[in-house]
């Protein structure tokens, strides 16, 4: 397994390099919330352990920006002190996928993201992101529309996950820019011409267009609505 482990514990983090590198696992470290949402939105890892009480940005909150911001579902398992039901429910609608409470022992954490792991790797072998003909397959990133074969540079394929995890609602440009590049995007009106390439490909060949400006609120990718152009 590769880990970040998000934790401002330093003897705790210690501890836990000591554990999972000894079992051959990889590990990276952020002390604070936002390294930690930088990290997570910069690399490929396969869970998250995260801390509740953090400086900077708490657990929670850097779980929410993580799955609602940038629409990334890398497992995660929240960490805290905190035991009573309403804490365990807040961190769970917060993003985290399982809840343990300090003290805990290391054995118990690995199993928990072992077991996590399965489960997310069996759903992720049948994940298909589906609209009215247009698929992109999160497995195989083939995508198709109405059987025919899309190809899609990365950055537009990104735009079209984040566009069809949250159809039928719309983004903000803000929220596209964000999903593309995080908090550095670059000078210029670049997301314009990814647009104008993914509406090409995605649209330029079929008879109704799936993808529509809204005025002054972004886009949307969806049935033709009335009022979209």
């Amino acid at each position: 397994m590769r880990l970040l482990v998000i934790e401002d514990n330093r003897q705790l983090v210690a501890n836990l390099f000591e554990y999972f590198e000894a079992r051959g696992h990889v590990l990276d470290a952020a002390p604070d919330g936002l390294t930690g949402l930088h990290l997570a939105t910069s690399h490929a890892y396969d869970a998250l352990v995260v801390d509740w009480m953090l400086p900077r940005m708490d657990g929670a909150e850097m779980l929410r920006r993580l799955r609602e911001q940038h629409h990334l579902e890398t497992p995660a398992i929240m960490l805290t002190a905190r035991d009573e039901l309403p804490d365990k429910i807040a961190g769970f609608r917060a993003g985290a996928d399982d809840y343990l409470t300090k003290p805990f022992a290391l054995p118990e954490l690995e199993i928990r993201l072992e077991s996590l792991l399965l489960r997310v790797r069996g759903r992720q072998q049948k994940k298909v992101l589906e609209v009215d003909g247009l698929v992109l397959d999160l497995a195989t990133l083939e995508v198709r529309r109405d059987g025919r074969a899309l190809h899609l540079y990365p950055a537009c394929r990104k735009l079209l996950e984040a566009l069809m995890r949250a159809s039928p609602g719309a983004l903000s440009r803000g929220e596209l820019e964000f999903a593309l590049w995080g908090d550095a995007p670059p000078e210029g009106d670049l997301l314009r011409s990814h647009i104008y390439e993914l509406r090409r490909v995605v649209d330029g060949p079929f008879p109704h267009k799936l993808i529509h400006t809204l005025p002054r609120v972004g886009y949307r990718l969806a049935r033709q609505a009335p009022g979209d152009d």
